[in-house]
């Protein structure tokens, strides 16, 4: 029994966190507003654009990034390799 039950639940914890991430990235239906007769005005405002400071092909933060958490992961992993020799 318990030879089918670890694979089960990992199956269906599996299942209910792809459903729940499928039900929480799916967009919100867009709900019409009620129509007053033109007593609603909808008046858009133009977004200001943002200042680009970024390089196009820089990649040295996400480098640098990924380093910090590659050491994060492995310098815990060793220290308990040590710790059981």
């Amino acid at each position: 029994m318990k030879k089918l039950a670890r694979p089960a639940i990992t199956i269906v914890l599996s299942l209910i966190l792809a459903l729940l991430s499928a039900a929480l990235t799916s967009p919100a239906p867009a709900f019409p507003l009620p129509n007053f007769g033109g007593a609603t005005l909808q008046q858009t405002t133009p977004t200001p654009q943002a200042q680009d400071n970024s390089e196009i092909g820089s990649t040295d933060g996400i480098v640098l990034m990924s380093g910090i958490i590659v050491l994060i992961v492995f310098i815990p992993i060793l220290i308990n390799r040590k710790i059981w020799r």
